[in-house]
């Protein structure tokens, strides 16, 4: 069964960094993207990695911010998060894609984690 797990959300002030984890267990992907929603607002992409290239793309809202990398001794993906702003505040997920090509929309995910909320103060 496949399992992923997000930890790591939390409040923070301007300016302030949050380290997400995504733990993955039970599959095989190819990639893993993190997305994020606010409140009224339809879920947005943020980063993706793909495993096989270890290429890495980014939203231009958190580009120069935001770090994705991936532990393969752990099998987890993690989402680095900087200089982080109140828009940035959002319920955070990571999705699982088991698609050769990995992209930028949900749809195009197989698995998604549950959630975990991330809030930036002013």
């Amino acid at each position: 069964q496949v399992q992923l797990v997000e930890s790591g959300g939390g409040l923070v002030h301007t300016g302030g960094s949050l380290r997400l984890s995504c733990a993955a267990s039970g599959g095989t992907f190819n990639g893993i993207g993190w997305f994020r929603q606010a409140p009224g607002k339809e879920r947005e992409f943020v980063a993706k990695i793909n495993f096989s290239t270890r290429g890495t793309y980014y939203s231009d809202s958190v580009k120069g911010r935001f770090t994705i990398s991936r532990d393969n001794a752990k099998n987890t993906v993690s989402l680095q998060m900087n200089s982080l702003k109140p828009e940035d505040t959002a319920v955070y997920y990571c999705a699982a894609s088991i698609s050769r090509y990995i992209r930028t929309t949900p749809s195009d995910y197989d698995y998604w984690g549950q959630g975990t909320q991330v809030t930036v103060s002013s």
